[in-house]
């Protein structure tokens, strides 16, 4: 019997879907991207469409209505719930994607464009917390410092810990947020052990470029190095999360016959200990606050609501504005339409004359906190609120960075801590050009 791979078990998963699927075409019709991703065709029914789609994940090629949905998917994630037969089609929209990279691109291409890919967001993921923290700080989130390697776990020695916190690569740009959900989880008394960055990659990034084989190793190698917890994982980003979930680790059950680990997101893991958590949420947080929504992830944005509600003070105003997407940068196909969302919801915060734009996720973030300079209100991490009303805070430094605009501004700003941690300038200017003020789809209103 031929040992079975990552790259068979994918496949394998990827047929019962594909036979499971009966072309109704509901996933379709409830998807809230088709008509900006262009995926409209007037003399096409849903379900032929869909089979498109199957046509794509199949040979890699199939009608352009089908290349522009798979293209444009922003993972809302809409379709799961919409399935009646169990196929997942923002999975098989991933496989679309993959299957047409394949069919264009020899093997070698695709594996150097991954490399290429990951080099670059590394480097920006690396750097930009070594501009903002301390040694001490970055030991905490289990980065290395130059000295030694920091472990970031809270058991005690030769006990597992009550979780893994896995922050995944780039929420350490904005290394306040994942800060604030350490300092959260030491008032509820949990323990964990912090992994992520680089060295714990999920694959995202070498399944999109369509490089199956290497997208397997990454993230079993992952995987294995997070099952350390007696409770299971707990995940920051949206990306991570719907890769392993929905990716690697049912590859992995096909191929060893066991699952390792459930993965919890932590704003649902926050809303599950609402008993724990509320008698702590002692200071009143008065604003009015608007949640800026992507739905990709179940229950998240609803989980986040309820958290927020339970802040004395706190007031949410609906701005009636779409929530699409798993988070700013699953649309990052549709930059036109990204750049709109972003705008009217600003000028909807404005109209409502609110405090605040509250975010979950930190890609959210990273793209919207430098507009706080130019609207009349702040741009907020929903855990900088839930921390001040814990008593907690952690400054955040990439908003007042980013808020600078200039590259050598910035890097003279944070001379001491590039020289503390040994990091090239020209490595921290070029961070700070491309994963920091280049990420900005929406034009500052003040230039």
């Amino acid at each position: 019997m031929t040992e079975q791979t990552f790259e068979t078990a994918l496949a394998a998963r990827t047929e019962q879907m594909l036979d499971a699927c009966t072309l109704c075409g509901k996933c379709y019709e409830v998807c809230p991207i088709v008509d900006a991703a262009g995926a409209v065709d007037a003399e096409a029914k849903p379900g032929e469409v869909v089979a498109g789609v199957l046509d794509l994940v199949r040979h890699g090629e199939g009608s352009d209505v089908a290349k522009r949905w798979a293209k444009g998917c922003a993972l809302s994630g809409d379709c799961i719930d919409a399935c009646d037969y169990g196929v997942n089609m923002r999975f098989l929209l991933a496989m679309a994607r993959v299957a047409v990279a394949k069919h264009t691109s020899p093997l070698a291409d695709l594996r150097k464009r991954g490399v290429t890919n990951f080099r670059t967001m590394a480097e920006g993921a690396n750097a930009l917390p070594r501009l903002q923290l301390s040694a001490e700080e970055l030991t905490r989130l289990g980065q290395r410092t130059r000295d030694r390697l920091g472990h970031g776990s809270t058991a005690k020695p030769g006990e597992k810990p009550d979780f893994v916190f896995y922050t995944g690569c780039n929420v350490l740009k904005t290394p306040h947020i994942a800060l604030l959900a350490l300092d959260i989880m030491d008032e509820l008394g949990v323990t964990y052990q912090v992994m992520g960055g680089t060295t714990h990659c999920c694959g995202v990034i070498q399944l999109r470029t369509g490089d199956t084989e290497m997208s397997g190793n990454v993230g079993a190698n992952t995987i294995d190095k997070l099952s350390e917890g007696k409770a299971g994982v707990l995940s920051w980003c949206p990306s991570c999360h719907v890769q392993m979930t929905e990716t690697t680790l049912p590859a992995l059950e096909q191929i060893r016959g066991t699952r390792p680990f459930e993965m919890t997101p932590f704003m649902l893991f926050l809303a599950e200990r609402m008993e724990a958590l509320r008698p702590k949420l002692r200071q009143a947080v008065p604003m009015r606050i608007a949640l800026h929504r992507h739905p990709g992830v179940k229950g998240v944005v609803e989980a986040t609501e309820r958290l927020l509600n339970a802040v004395p003070g706190i007031e949410i105003v609906d701005l009636d504005q779409p929530a699409i997407g798993l988070m700013s940068h699953a649309l990052g196909a549709l930059p036109d339409y990204k750049r709109k969302l972003q705008r009217e919801e600003l000028e909807a915060a404005e109209a409502a004359g609110v405090d605040a734009l509250v975010a979950v996720y930190h890609v959210d973030h990273r793209e919207l906190c430098a507009h706080e300079r130019d609207w009349p209100f702040r741009i907020l991490n929903v855990l900088e609120i839930i921390g001040a009303s814990m008593g907690l805070h952690e400054e955040d430094h990439f908003k007042r960075l980013k808020i600078m605009q200039d590259a050598d501004a910035i890097v003279n700003d944070c001379k001491d801590l590039i020289a503390e941690h040994g990091l090239k300038p020209d490595v921290a200017h070029r961070a700070v050009a491309n994963a920091m003020l280049a990420e900005q789809p929406l034009p500052l209103r003040g230039g």
